[in-house]
């Protein structure tokens, strides 16, 4: 099948022309947006040639070609009359995709995502001093007040953290939001913990009749604060002269928001925020484990509908004021019964294909990322999916009746193991070791039939012989090849890359880098294939034959270049350690990206193994991957 009629074919499984309002691509995938995913055949799009994988996603339906590929495919679809758009201009649209409460449980997601890692590190040391107090271990005074700052911190500043991240999202100057955040915790101000606890302290009035107390671990009012601010800054930035903006616009916008969220949004949406924080926990405690059982029976269905952000507002509520968070347990539960079911199907298919999705996929649910899995594998076999939510309403309501509360929120599964180190964990250990076997036990016996006919027609890899065969010894002769590093960095296991694509291993198997350096280089001599126009991207060919895609961060396609500077362009022959672009981490991190750059052999099927060199921190030119034919 060539290239036209893959494009032909991909036009027709997504519902025709008419149900395309735009096209774009980006290094990997093609990105559709659809008037009506119900009418795309996704069973079909996946049994195109050289279609890797599909999924839904931000409003886009995206179809994974692979690097190269998607260039071709792309001018095809073009060609037989699909509309296109540019990354940004798919992005503003995907953002207007679904109800009017999808749209904003994204933007809850849109804020809360980039808070998550220091509510996750603080998480952890909570549960490590849980553990020292489960040990007894009494920390001197000079310790404890050191894991006080550990634990304390990013819970006390939350409220900071919060009017930042909404500023950013909603177009505002993020550090006028932070400093508005700072001044709703003030040490001016009465604490709002303190006032709370029925001490001595007590709220301040102001104007004599309005009580103000600090807002410290307050979320909704913060998050209200950060949504009119910015849109009051950028009405500001319209009517301002430019010769007086710089002074005059964070002035007033500082000026007015410190008084109406003082004064007015911060005690009625404080008042608000108590009723939902009281509602949760009375849900919470809903006896039998009920609590358990609904939500843990219908997360991942909120997975499935880009709904589940919300956990985040609720979450942070729970951990700001509790110090716990029971939701983490349910969801824990939840997604290892995921996993379980995939690995099920991964044990009873004997399609090679499917058994290579579904082990990464499973890997990446553990990890605490199940769109893969829930796409690739169990939605896409539906008894799978159904059956695993079966599995996680009994874990979520077991984990409701042992009581089981995460001291963070962010991870779970794997990673989230730290969050039980205060006392929990065997209960921890045990809840997930029942979430698992109802899983994968209701999947294998009920819930998925190999069909025989589809690995039949299936060719089995091919490996380079190295026994004797009729009488002859044919001698392998093979050298691997060392990639180098191409990034000064940290490294990060490919399957705890946030991003399905990558982190199930359909583009192919590698490494990622946590970059500390904005500067990637050549991992071998070889030729760029792809320099992709926005920067973000590049393909190489080594004399060996590794075909290596180098992506720098997650969806910084949508960047359209800002923040990056190319140094070569397709076609130019490079040495190991040529610099291939410059980027700035700040820019992609200030629009609330990821910087991790994935290093993927794209033609792993040529190889018998590609293996890890790296682990930890690496510099430019360490040994990075192995590739062995």
């Amino acid at each position: 099948m060539d290239n036209t009629q893959i494009a032909k074919k991909v036009i027709e499984t997504i519902g025709g022309v008419e149900n395309v309002s735009s096209v774009a691509h980006c290094a990997t995938r093609l990105r559709v947006m659809v008037k009506d995913e119900s009418i795309i055949n996704k069973d079909a799009i996946e049994d195109i040639e050289k279609v890797q994988g599909a999924f839904f996603n931000s409003g886009q339906y995206q179809i994974i070609f692979g690097t190269g590929t998607v260039n071709k495919i792309y001018d095809e679809v073009v060609a037989l009359g699909l509309p296109t758009s540019t990354k940004s201009e798919m992005k503003a649209e995907a953002a207007k995709q679904g109800s009017w409460f999808q749209r904003s449980i994204r933007t809850f997601g849109d804020v809360f995502v980039p808070i998550i890692p220091a509510i996750v590190a603080t998480g952890l040391f909570m549960g490590l001093r849980g553990l020292l107090g489960a040990l007894g271990l009494e920390l001197p005074e000079d310790l404890k007040v050191y894991s006080e700052i550990l634990t304390d911190t990013a819970f006390v500043a939350l409220p900071a953290l919060v009017v930042w991240s909404t500023f950013r999202v909603f177009g505002g100057n993020p550090v006028i939001g932070i400093v508005l955040g700072m001044m709703l915790i003030s040490g001016s101000l009465p604490n709002a913990w303190a006032v709370a606890s029925g001490g001595e302290a007590t709220p301040q009035i102001f104007f004599g009749f309005i009580p103000v107390v600090g807002l410290q671990g307050s979320v909704l009012p913060a998050f209200i604060i950060g949504i009119i601010g910015a849109k009051l800054e950028k009405a500001f930035h319209k009517v301002v002269p430019d010769a007086l903006d710089l002074l005059v616009t964070p002035f007033l916008t500082l000026f007015i928001m410190s008084i109406v969220g003082l004064f007015v949004i911060g005690p009625v949406f404080h008042v608000v925020e108590n009723y939902i924080l009281v509602g949760t926990e009375a849900l919470l405690a809903l006896p039998f484990g009920l609590a358990g059982f609904i939500i843990g029976g219908l997360h991942q269905i909120i997975v499935v509908s880009g709904v589940h952000h919300i956990f985040n507002l609720l979450e942070s509520q729970l951990i700001a004021n509790t110090g716990a968070d029971p939701f983490n347990a349910i969801m824990t539960a939840a997604m290892t019964a995921q996993g379980a079911a995939t690995i099920a199907v991964g044990v009873k298919t004997k399609s090679v294909k499917l058994k290579a999705l579904a082990f990464p996929a499973a890997l990446s649910a553990f990890l605490g990322i199940t769109e893969p899995a829930i796409f690739g594998v169990n939605l896409r076999y539906r008894k799978p999916f159904f059956l695993s939510l079966i599995a996680g309403a009994i874990g979520g309501a077991l984990a409701s009746i042992l009581g089981l509360a995460g001291t963070g929120f962010g991870i779970t599964i794997i990673p989230g193991t730290l969050l039980y180190l205060n006392g929990q964990l065997l209960q921890y250990f045990f809840m997930v070791a029942v979430s698992f076997t109802l899983g994968f036990t209701l999947t294998y016996m009920f819930g998925f039939d190999d069909d025989e006919t589809t690995s039949s027609t299936k060719k089995e890899d091919v490996r380079p012989v190295e026994a004797a065969e009729t009488g002859n010894v044919v001698a392998s002769s093979v050298t691997p090849e060392t990639l180098v590093s191409p990034l000064v960095g940290e490294v990060v296991a490919l399957e705890n890359v946030n991003d399905p694509v990558f982190s199930s291993g359909a583009m192919g198997k590698g490494l990622a880098v946590k970059p500390s350096e904005g500067v990637v280089y050549a991992p071998a001599d070889a030729e760029v294939t792809i320099a992709f126009e926005t920067g973000h991207a590049y393909g190489l060919k080594t004399p060996g034959g590794a075909e290596v895609l180098i992506h720098i961060g997650i969806d910084t396609v949508t960047l359209e270049g800002k923040g990056f500077d190319m140094k070569v362009a397709a076609g130019d022959k490079v040495k190991a350690g040529d610099v291939l672009a410059n980027f700035d981490s700040s820019v992609i991190e200030g629009a609330g990206l990821d910087t991790t750059t994935m290093v993927i052999v794209t033609n792993t099927a040529d190889y018998t193994s590609v293996d890890a060199l790296a682990t930890g921190n690496v510099a430019k030119g360490d040994d990075f991957l192995k590739l062995t034919k």
